[in-house]
């Protein structure tokens, strides 16, 4: 399916990526190009996650559905066509203290995300890459404008 995608690029910042039908799923390149090479994943990821969560997907919206839509204000729209990876989603089990699980739900709905989505797009971007010995490898929130450089204990 063909979804509509916005993209957005403010100075000093990177091409950003939202899909209206989605609030939540954003993804940002340094380029253009990379921007939009990163949004059919970022929607796969994104329509995969409420699928595990049971969630219903939305039918795609048609461009004349979104004239007053204030997110396409300075915004390009085009298509993004999903491409669902050939591997099966599986559930697995986690256990973590009650007061982490009430962050992550709570981080989880203000990127409007769910739980799960959250947890695996945190654990493969690289928000947290921090060694057992207290050593860092490269830094990169989904939610920074640019990547922080890396830094190592010698």
């Amino acid at each position: 399916m063909d979804y509509i995608a916005y993209l957005h690029k403010e100075s000093k910042s990177d091409f950003g990526v939202s899909f209206p039908d989605f609030p939540g799923c954003i993804t940002a390149g340094k380029s253009l190009d990379e921007a939009r090479r990163k949004a059919p994943e970022a929607l796969a990821f994104h329509i995969a996650g409420m699928r595990e969560d049971g969630e219903k997907i939305p039918k795609p919206s048609k461009l004349d559905d979104l004239t007053g839509d204030p997110n396409r204000q300075n915004a390009v729209a085009f298509l993004v066509t999903t491409d669902f990876p050939k591997s099966r989603t599986v559930r697995v089990n986690v256990t973590a203290r009650e007061n982490q699980i009430e962050l992550i739900d709570r981080l989880a709905r203000q990127a409007g995300m769910t739980r799960s989505a959250y947890m695996v797009q945190s654990a493969t971007s690289g928000v947290v890459h921090k060694k057992r010995d207290g050593s860092r490898r490269r830094l990169i929130s989904v939610f920074s404008k640019q990547a922080k450089p890396s830094r190592t204990k010698g």
